[in-house]
């Protein structure tokens, strides 16, 4: 007997998938405030935490390839946002370090987005464990990650 297709909604995936969607949909007024897309918004957080870091760390921290990355550093080089430097201690290494203007953009990004404040006020627990269970079950689809 032939199983039946899977059912949109039952699948994990899809869940996931439409869930992120949600979420950056609802996120876009704070990232349209901020002039930034939602990658250069991730490495912009990236930087924010620390300062200086090479493409490759970047790319290990956000699970992206650096042809992916390169041209997303470009853009926020050309907001004014990042500078591109060659390592001094390996010339093979390019080193992203923000701008005045990149730091000052931070405090306009320090607040939280009002979906999540609507979405968890009766139980602010329920994020947290969420995110830890969603991180789990990426762990353990990519033991190397972190």
């Amino acid at each position: 007997m032939p199983q039946s297709p899977p059912d949109l909604d039952s699948l994990l995936c899809f869940a996931l998938h439409s869930t992120a969607h949600a979420i950056q949909r609802a996120n876009k007024p704070l990232l349209d405030a901020l002039g930034l897309t939602y990658p250069q918004y991730l490495v912009m957080v990236v930087l924010w935490a620390e300062d200086g870091q090479t493409v490759g760390g970047i790319g290990e921290r956000l699970f992206l390839e650096s042809s992916t990355l390169t041209p997303l550093l470009k853009r926020l080089q050309a907001a004014g946002l990042v500078e591109r430097r060659r390592d001094s201690q390996d010339e093979r290494q390019v080193r992203i370090h923000l701008t005045e203007a990149g730091h000052a953009l931070r405090e306009k990004a320090c607040h939280r987005p009002a979906w999540a404040e609507t979405c968890f006020s009766d139980n602010p627990g329920e994020a947290e464990a969420l995110q830890k269970a969603i991180l789990h079950l990426r762990n353990r689809l990519a033991p190397t990650a972190e």
